[in-house]
Order: structure tokens, then sequence, then C-alpha cells
């Protein structure tokens, strides 16, 4: 018969302690249990020590070392934090994000506060199936996302006013570049004889910048000048118009990019997409190329990027123009199907000589683009773009009648504006701006530029004559209510 075991003798209760015990050798768990590197970086222990064996090395510091020169090695282990888990990063994320402050932003030059339609945001923006998608090479598997690019090309297309649009670059700067050096090389195919690369000095400073930068390596000489003042010969192969100029003035460009035509000259117009709405299209003003940013149709600021840029074209330059083309053709059965079309210019045949690329492109945000148009339609788009015109006219009504100087004789939505009665002190507005978490652009001269965008309301321009009163009540200034 068993008996039950004595019972066990209870050893005194541990004294507590005040805090977590020290970690030892067994009990030590460096960070989560739910690592981010574990969950998103591929081999583990066994798997890294596997390929080590494949390639001969007993220890991971013996490839480096086999394979890193001394010289461009680090001595020392780098200064990291330790890992956080998904959970934590997300919150770390935020932390840094409540840092941003969040101002009214009137600066413009390319960067416009828009409104994204809410079925946008939710089902593309948001939505995996858009947002992770890869170059669309099987056309068969990729029929939605080709049709989203034809819709962004086709509404490039119908307001530049120009046969052929490629389905989208990185920014307005670099597909102006593009132009720059589709230009250079249909004009300097087997030596340099027309080096000269005229810009409009309304250019936008980004644009400028990444001008300057492809056009050294090729030997290209820019020339920066008003446009009365461009006056291309035979050494020049190309002109850059900004239109409507980066000051927000309205410009004709016909007589110039008539004058580059009768020297042998291209032409290239950077545009504002939602301006053409409402302005004469490049087609029509008989420019051979244009190019420009599609951030206002509906794409957040983002802080500066990133957005789609759009490149337009005549069929002369087809086989020369940069960034993928999606095109209409049947299958085999002779239904209608989409394709990217002029393959021959893709990396994966044409190589290092390409002038598409998986680099080339923000697809998410040009299909985005494209069905802010579909969203709207062409009347309100249009609508939209007169709702901005009006804006700026209602506000240079109000401000030229309290005696301020509007420079801009003819604009679409930017406002330049001097002083006031009696030599007005614009810093006052500037501190009240501040204050007000307004940012406007600032001349060097003390000009104060204001762009009006899609997202302003009626208590937005009430706020900007009130501060052009540098402290008074809001109510101090009436807006007119008719265009005049």
């Amino acid at each position: 018969m068993s008996t039950l075991p004595p019972p066990a003798q209870k050893s005194a209760p541990a004294t507590p302690q005040k805090g977590l015990p020290p970690q030892t050798p067994e009990n030590a768990k460096p960070g989560h249990p739910d690592a981010f590197a574990d969950r998103h970086i591929g081999p583990d222990a066994a798997e890294r020590q596997a390929m080590l064996e494949a390639v001969g090395a007993e220890r991971m510091e013996q490839l480096m070392d086999e394979t890193f020169p001394d010289g461009i090695r680090l001595k020392a282990p780098l200064d990291l934090a330790p890992p956080l888990s998904e959970a934590a990063m997300l919150e770390r994320f935020r932390e840094l994000a409540a840092k941003n402050t969040v101002a009214k932003s009137y600066i413009g030059l390319g960067y416009h506060p828009t409104i994204t339609p809410a079925v946008i945001r939710r089902n593309v923006l948001e939505n995996p199936g858009w947002y992770t998608q890869y170059t669309p090479y099987q056309a068969e598997i990729a029929q939605g996302r080709l049709e989203g690019l034809l819709n962004f090309q086709t509404a490039v297309a119908d307001l530049t006013g120009l046969p052929i649009a490629n389905a989208s670059l990185l920014d307005e700067a670099t597909a102006a570049g593009e132009a720059m050096l589709m230009f250079f090389h249909a004009l300097n195919k087997r030596s340099v004889t027309r080096p000269v690369f005229w810009v409009d000095e309304q250019v936008l400073p980004q644009t400028l910048a990444v001008l300057e930068t492809k056009a050294a390596p090729q030997g290209i000489e820019l020339k920066v000048a008003g446009l009365d003042a461009i006056q291309p010969g035979e050494d020049a192969f190309g002109v850059l118009v900004q239109y409507p100029g980066a000051d927000g003035a309205l410009m004709d460009p016909s007589a110039v990019i008539a004058r580059a035509k009768a020297a042998g000259a291209h032409t290239v117009l950077a545009c504002d997409l939602l301006g053409l709405t409402m302005l004469k299209s490049p087609g029509a003003l008989d420019a051979d190329a244009a190019v420009g940013s599609a951030q206002r149709f509906g794409i957040p600021m983002g802080y500066g990027g990133p957005h789609a840029a759009f490149f337009a074209t005549r069929e002369a330059f087809k086989r020369q123009i940069p960034g993928r083309i999606i095109g209409v053709s049947v299958d085999r059965h002779g239904t209608p199907a989409l394709r990217m079309a002029l393959q021959t210019r893709e990396q994966h045949i044409r190589r290092e000589k390409a002038t598409s690329n998986i680099c080339t492109a923000q697809a998410l945000l040009a299909v985005m683009s494209g069905f802010y148009a579909v969203y709207h339609g062409a009347r309100g788009i249009r609508r939209i773009a007169e709702h901005i015109h009006e804006s700026a006219v209602r506000l240079d009504a109000a401000l030229s009648a309290m005696g301020y100087t509007q420079r801009n004789a003819a604009y679409f939505d930017t406002l330049r504006v001097g002083p006031g009665p009696a030599g007005e002190d614009l810093g006052r507005i500037a501190e009240a701006a501040g204050k007000a978490g307004i940012n406007f652009r600032w001349f060097a001269n003390g000009d104060i530029g204001i762009a009006l965008h899609e997202a302003v309301t009626e208590a937005d321009l009430h706020e900007l004559v009130a501060l052009f009163h540098a402290g008074r009540k809001h109510n101090a200034a009436a807006l007119p209510h008719d265009l005049g």
C-alpha cells in the first residue's frame, strides 16, 4: 500500500525587493518577444549558418574580412539604440510626427494643399492592392492598374493638348530635366553643335537646381533670362518657360515659342495642370512638350513629396519620351486590352540605354491623380480651378481697396503683394501670420506671395484680409462678392 510522501519543508519567504530582478544569462531575452527584425528581416541564425557553410566561412566576421577591404570597414559597432517592436516603433513615429507644426500654407512654388476624395484615400492610397504593386510587365494580371495609369495619361493629354503623355515621372523638376536632355540629344546626335538651353527666369527654384545638375556633365550651357530677353540663336537647342511663372504672373509665351521655332530649337512649358483647365494649352501654343506636377489632383503635400510628374509631347518624340507609356491593344481573342507600349525603351530590354525604368515613375500617385480626374470629371475640375481663381480675384480686390500693391497684372491663383499705404510695415503682417499659423512666401524685397488652392474657404479669405490689418479685428474689411 502506497503512502503519501512527507510534506516538503517550506523555505522562508524571500524578502520583497523593489524593482525588477537583475538579468542573468538564464533570463536575459533582449528586446520584445515580437521583434520587428525577426518578422521583417529574412534569414534566422540556422539559415545564416547554412549559408556560411555553403561559401566556406565559419563565422560572419570571417566572411566580412574576406569580402570587404579593411580600409572601408568600420572599426567599432554602429552606435544604434536597442531594437524596437513594431508597436513601439509605431508609437515612436507618432511621437516624432507630433513635433511637426502644421500651418496653413500659401507658399505655392509647386506645392499646394489639396482635398483627397475619401473614396480614393481609402480604396487606393491605403489599399495594399494598389500601394504594393510592382512594374506591370505581366499585363494579363495588371489590367486594373494599367487602366488607372491610362486614365492619368488621358487626363494629361487632354489638358496639355499634346498627343502623347507618359505614365508619370518622379517630380516636376526631374521631368523638366528629362525634357532638356530629350531636346539636347535630338539636335546633337553626332557632336555637340547646339549646347545652349534657355530658361525662363520665372522657373521654380527646385527645377533650376535640377537643370543645373543635369546640364553640367553634358556640357550644356544654361542661359536664364526673362521671356522678352530669350533670343535663341543657332547655338540653342531648347527653351523652357514656366507657365504661370514662379511669382504667379501669367505671361503669354507665344512670342518666345515662335522665336525658338525660327531658330530650329524646341520648347517645353512647365505647367500648372489645374491651371490648364482655364489657360490656353501648350499644344495650342505650339510648344513641343509640357511637364509639371500632378500634385494638385488630390495628392497631399506630404512635407514636400512624393508627387507624380507628367510629361507630354508630340509624335515626333514618341521614341525618346522618358518613362513608361500604357497603350490600348487587343488580346488573342480580339478583346480590347491594355499593355505597356514601346517596351523597346525599357530597361529590361535596352539596359543602360533605356529611357524608362523602375526608378522613373510614381505609379501609385499617378493612379490617384487619374482617379481624381475621373471622380470630379472635366466640369468638376474646371469648377475647382474657377473657385481658386475667383478666390484670388476677390482677395486681390480686397487688398487693393486697402491700398496694397498687387504686382501680377494677370494670374491664375497667386498674388504678389507689395507695401500698402504710407509704406505699410509688412513685418507686422509677418508677426501676425506667425501667430495665426500661416505661411506666406516672402520675397527678398519684402513682397508677400499668396498662392490660393482648392481647400481655401470663405473664412480663410477673411482671415487673410484681417492679417493685412496687422492685428486688427478679423471683420475689419469686407470681401467683394463679385469678380468685377
